[in-house]
């Protein structure tokens, strides 16, 4: 095998226990096998968007027609991720990791991801705390003094890797970085998949991003060779999978299919699913929709997507979870407290009534709220895939209708566009890739709506509903005020010394220019430290 190198011998620096030779050997076994792959797909994607550009309606796929019509169903469940009422979700930040592990909820997502702002000390420390947490090492006094102590009974772990469009510029791989998605997932697997077997659990991951269950395949061939290569019997690891892509929606039952061995449910990722949506019919002036806050989960398409993930995963055994409530508590604001968390019991009342058994939330306070509906409904029950949906006929029309009547672009929706874009960036280059603004938990999906939104509307010309075109020079006359009260609430000094001129640069890019770029964070990662 060819040596592998570290880019910089500096990364690894207070991160050699992570990052060991015998670690290195494993992820580049994958990445020489796998990456190929990879990238053939990254670049079938392109095509299918040229194609999309062009005036191609996605469907359901024909030739595939027979794994939709044929009776199968999901592999083995484990014991312990039958109940997945509440799942928290949070970066890998070591006291987000003890906070979420003794949340209550049934399950915590580790996120490498969207949560996370990939700089090299996040990834290492990251997997530190998480190998720590397995070993219920991860006890902690913080700054303030304040201890920090796991519970006897804490969450179900699963972890997040980065999705297939991402690569690790710090580690080559015969002279090329690593895929991101297989240095998160390989790293954390080498490290804790035997002992989390001694330990009564297992390797669990939820797998972002995917289009099509071509790519689930490559997942599915990733996990039996690494399985192999650490002595690991074939099914041991168990995935599940985001819907969080408008063509994924297509082919739900070709990705359960692809992943039988291995999968265990998948969940309705509405955040990056709206992005998707805008993204893939970003030449559409027909699809342009309206401000973000209208687009909920009872919209035409929202609903028909949630209705067939749930129909679908409960054909084949699989579990449906729900999606991430974005509304946070307001400690200093009783009003607005009250408020958000009425809406969020709301929100996953409408999930439990539609059949998913389980749901997300960012903030432990949130863990009782989300709670409640699904007990209430469930009682003593694991789940509800007693609820088939079988009646329901969703069809590609129904998955792709736009349509929400009522709902505008305002002057609000725009410059809540602008604050969220800059002051996510910002906070993302800086290291911190959660955070919360204007009352909701953004990260980079959230981010990456408010970008694609203002792209679609300035680029199609949109109106508000003022009848205001949406044309350069008012977007610029927007931006500048919104920077100016940005840096007025943020103070000159922290102003100064934070992220906002690159942020802002970035920002405007990704709106202005001619071209939709496919991902915010594909440009930033360049410039995080």
């Amino acid at each position: 095998m060819v040596a592998e190198q570290i880019k910089s011998t500096l990364v690894l620096q207070g991160h050699e226990d992570v990052l060991t030779q015998d670690a290195i050997d494993f992820l580049s076994f994958l990445h020489a096998k796998f990456n190929k792959r990879r990238k053939e797909l990254l670049i079938a994607r392109d095509v299918r968007q040229a194609r999309i550009n062009a005036g191609e309606r996605p469907d359901f796929l024909k030739q595939t027609q027979f794994v939709r019509e044929a009776d199968w169903q999901v592999g083995y469940i484990p014991g312990d991720l039958q109940l997945r009422r509440v799942e928290i979700t949070g970066p890998v930040d070591r006291k987000m990791i003890v906070n979420a592990l003794n949340s209550g909820a049934n399950v915590f997502m580790a996120d490498f991801e969207d949560a996370n702002a990939p700089t090299w000390t996040n990834l290492m420390d990251g997997q530190r705390n998480l190998s720590d947490a397995i070993r219920r090492q991860i006890d902690f006094t913080a700054e303030n003094g304040k201890t920090y102590v796991l519970n006897e009974q804490v969450a179900t772990l699963l972890v997040r890797p980065r999705g297939w469009h991402l690569e690790e510029k710090h580690l080559l791989v015969n002279g090329e970085p690593i895929a991101a998605s297989i240095f998160d997932f390989g790293l954390y697997l080498f490290r804790n998949a035997h002992e989390l077997l001694q330990r009564g659990s297992g390797p669990y991951f939820y797998l972002p991003k995917l289009e099509n269950h071509v790519e689930a395949r490559l997942w599915n061939d990733l996990f039996i060779d690494a399985q192999r290569y650490l002595g690991l019997e074939t099914g041991t690891i168990k995935a599940t999978v985001l819907i969080e892509t408008i063509l994924a929606a297509f082919e739900m039952d070709e990705i359960l299919y692809e992943l039988r061995q291995h999968i265990v449910g998948l969940n309705a990722g509405r955040w990056d699913y709206i992005f998707s949506f805008i993204k893939k019919f970003n030449a559409w002036p027909g699809f342009t929709l309206p401000d973000r806050a209208a687009v909920t989960m009872q919209v035409p398409f929202m609903k028909a997507y949630t209705q067939l993930l749930v129909q679908t995963c409960h054909r084949r055994g699989a579990h449906a979870i729900g999606g991430m409530s974005a509304f946070i508590p307001n400690r200093r604001d009783p009003a607005v407290n009250e408020q958000a968390l009425a809406r969020v019991k709301a929100d996953k009342e409408h999930e439990a009534n539609l059949g998913f058994d389980g749901t997300w939330v960012a903030h432990p306070d949130l863990v009782p709220v989300a709670r409640e509906p699904f007990d209430r409904l469930l009682g003593p029950r694991l789940h509800q895939k007693e609820v088939s949906g079988q009646e329901l006929r969703i069809t590609a029309k129904d998955l792709l209708n736009y349509t929400i009547p009522g709902a505008t672009i305002t002057e609000a929706g725009i410059r809540m566009n602008i604050s969220v874009g800059i002051l996510y960036i910002e906070s993302w280059l800086r290291g911190i890739g959660a955070v919360a603004i204007h009352n909701l938990m953004e990260d980079a999906a959230t981010a990456e709506i408010s970008r694609a939104q203002l792209w679609q509307w300035l680029h199609h010309q949109a109106h508000t509903n003022d009848g205001t075109i949406i044309d350069e020079l008012y977007y610029r006359r927007l931006l500048a005020e919104e920077l100016h009260t940005i840096r007025k609430l943020t103070g000159e000094a922290a102003f100064a010394a934070g992220q906002f001129e690159k942020a802002t640069a970035l920002f405007d890019r990704l709106v202005s220019q001619p071209t939709f770029e496919n991902f915010l964070t594909l440009g930033a990662y360049a410039e995080l430290a």
